[in-house]
């Protein structure tokens, strides 16, 4: 049944005719209908075929929510949009007189369109021409970009439609829990396949599967090579494969028979016989997909374990071939297209190097600007928020898109650093933990309020339709750059259409290639796959069908090796915490924790503990606990429950708090901080 908007009249007013549009929240990026009468879900989009979930149904409820901004804060206190904006403009131009260019950084977020992380990468190089500048999907799928690109030469998180699952025989799935993550994804299960779910925890998901490998936190690396030295010794690598379509495969077994199934079993937790029965199925189904996702990759050795789950696909022969393959459960909502156009530190539009003097060239003629004016390479997010407000690190920050006092790790510790600014400037729909510290709040519109694309998990790009007007004094983000950047001496547009027909001749020629996407072709077509280079190319939902996007053609298998956590257990900090999402909540909660029906879900964080836990430490569900770390504690409610290892404790981390504990040690290739474990003691909070 349809869910219906809230009654307030003043949203009421502002919905003329509603519209077909896509979710606020994940990269399932659901089709809706948004009108004066409710939400429905599309059944045009694939993703999910007439479903919604919880957070979907009741999205409307933020248009009408009474948190919302609708006027320019300064200092806290209200003012017009010229007096801000040409505040920041001045104080902008201020501190890079003073300090130089890189004085002022530019941090996005994996839910921005694609118009606007394309925007606001041109903001930072051309208005800025400051090499600072990153984003929030840092935290999200940088680890399995990053394997990705090394072994296929391209990065697109399913290199195949979603719909291909349920052609798989077999699905594993290594840490990732999308029954509450996002709902809609689980009908693409093949119902008469088998799922495997490696997960310390027994998860929604976990229940779903055939088989769960319940392992210790920060071991998913270990279990990947244990499965392929498994496959390789029981005879299911497909050698005929490898031969035609795979370099490095000799060099990968030689590295894995060290890791025999009674070590793996010692240093993961997981039984001999499930991990020989997960390899007996992945090795013998007609078609298998392996599916990686924040659990296995938000590690300092995050790229390495997507990597060694990709050894393993490709020496089973699956990517590549329909219906089976390697894939990242991508999470935010542009969290595909949020990595294509710009707002990294290292890329440029059409998933460009910065570095590469070939792209410089190409984008720079599209900017209308000299190549050499462009600034290299900056800070990864991590390192560019750790450095703010230091003698060498930015001195000004504008900000859109994200709320990293609650999402970052070590996370008191950035609030410390933003705090430190001469100038934070936040654009955001609501009031949140970060902008209680931003010198200057600008109210921006949302979802169903503007018009925009979107790439979602598949790499299929689809139109965001405007449903609702703004509210009064509301201004987009890409009014917010094109003031900004006018106020700076360039020109900038900010009409969405006109915004990506330029992030179209941008991309065009690169990895992420957009040229032959227009409006009208993804209102047609629901949707469009890329790479698509003319408007006469079809698109490309499987991108490796005859080759993989390396110079040869061949994809590559890489050795990695196993190695424990940046920050084991000992005796001080006896527990792994582990963190993660819930059904109800979002991302860091900045939406969801303002729609009444989500909260009453889910009130708040809590710490989800073994019983055999609870009762050395004397505790019964419902009592407060402090969960105390090096880095600093948080304190919620037991939650006591069989379905998580005696070692470990779980908790969402939708509230602030929660990432004060997690440890910001980085992946040395994509810059990931280990967010998903972390040693901790767990005591009564009356202690």
């Amino acid at each position: 049944m349809p869910v219906s908007l809230p009654a307030a009249p003043p949203v009421m007013s502002r919905l003329p005719v509603g519209a077909a549009t896509h979710c606020p929240y994940c990269a399932l990026q659901c089709g809706m209908n948004v009108t004066p009468d409710g939400i429905t879900p599309r059944d045009d989009i694939p993703a999910n075929a007439g479903g919604l979930c919880q957070k979907g149904w009741t999205a409307g409820e933020l248009l009408a929510s009474p948190h919302r901004l609708t006027t320019p804060l300064l200092h806290g206190e209200p003012v017009g949009w010229d007096e801000a904006l040409d505040f920041v403009a001045a104080r902008l131009g201020s501190i890079q007189r003073e300090h130089g260019r890189d004085a002022v950084a530019v941090f996005g977020g994996g839910g921005l369109t694609n118009e606007k992380a394309y925007q606001l990468g041109k903001f930072a190089r051309v208005a800025l021409r400051t090499s600072q500048i990153d984003y929030n999907g840092r935290f999200c799928m940088s680890s399995a970009a990053a394997a990705s690109n090394r072994a296929f030469g391209l990065d697109r998180g399913l290199p195949f439609p979603i719909t291909d699952l349920a052609r798989a025989d077999v699905v594993l799935l290594a840490g990732g829990n999308v029954a509450e993550t996002m709902p809609p994804f689980v009908r693409h299960f093949n119902k008469a396949g088998r799922l495997i779910v490696a997960d310390p925890r027994v998860t929604a998901t976990a229940k779903l599967a055939g088989l769960h490998l319940q392992l210790t936190p920060g071991t998913d690396l270990a279990l990947a090579l244990g499965l392929l030295h498994i496959a390789i010794a029981d005879g299911y690598a497909d050698l005929a494969y490898l031969a035609e379509r795979v370099t490095g495969f000799e060099a990968v077994r030689d590295s894995v028979a060290a890791w025999w199934p009674e070590r793996v079993e010692r240093v993961t937790g997981v039984p001999v016989a499930r991990m020989r029965e997960a390899a007996h199925a992945l090795g013998t189904a007609r078609r298998a997909v392996i599916l990686t996702a924040r659990g296995a990759e938000q590690h300092a050795k995050g790229t390495d374990t997507a990597t060694a789950f990709i050894n393993l696909a490709l020496a089973l022969g699956l990517p590549g071939r329909e219906g089976s393959g390697y894939g990242c459960v991508t999470g935010q909502g542009n969290g595909q297209g949020g990595r294509e156009h710009g707002q990294k530190a290292d890329q440029l539009p059409g998933y460009r190097r910065i570095d590469d003097p070939a792209a410089r060239a190409h984008v720079a003629g599209v900017w209308g600007v000299d190549p050499a004016d462009l600034p290299g390479p900056g800070r990864s997010a991590y390192e560019l928020l750790d450095a703010l407000g230091t003698p060498s690190g930015p001195k000004a920050m504008l900000l859109f898109g994200s709320n990293p006092v609650v999402s970052a790790p070590r996370s008191r510790h950035i609030a410390e650093r933003l705090a430190a600014l001469d100038l934070l400037v936040v654009s955001d729909l609501v009031r949140s933990e970060t902008a209680e510290l931003a010198t200057v709040v600008l109210p921006t519109t949302q979802w169903a309020e503007e018009a925009g694309t979107l790439t979602n998990l598949e790499g299929r790009v689809l139109l965001r339709r405007q449903a609702v007007a703004p509210p009064s004094g509301v201004r987009s983000d890409l009014s917010v750059l094109a003031s900004l950047a006018g106020r700076l001496g360039h020109v900038f547009s900010d009409d969405p259409r006109t915004v990506f027909d330029e992030l179209r001749r941008a991309s065009a020629g690169g990895p992420a290639d957009y040229a032959g996407i227009t409006y009208e072709r993804i209102a047609a077509e629901t949707g469009v796959f890329w790479p698509c280079p003319d408007e006469d190319h079809p698109g490309t939902p499987r991108p490796f069908l005859d080759r993989f996007a390396t110079p040869d053609g061949r994809a590559r298998m890489i050795p990695v090796e196993h190695r424990p956590p940046a920050e084991d257990v000992d005796g001080d900090y006896p527990i792994y915490l582990t963190t993660g999402r819930v059904l109800a909540h979002y991302q860091s909660g900045a939406q969801t924790r303002r729609i009444g029906p989500l909260n009453q879900a889910a009130p708040g964080a809590f710490v989800e503990m073994h019983p055999d836990l609870a009762e050395r430490i004397g505790v019964a569900s419902g009592d407060r606990v402090r969960v105390v770390g090096r880095r600093g504690s948080t304190e919620a409610p037991a939650r006591v429950s069989p379905d998580i290892r005696p070692d470990t404790v779980f908790m969402p981390f939708h509230w602030e708090g929660v990432n004060r504990l997690t440890n910001p040690a980085l992946d040395p290739v994509s810059r990931m901080p280990e967010f998903k474990v972390c040693a901790v003691r767990v005591e009564g909070a009356a202690s």
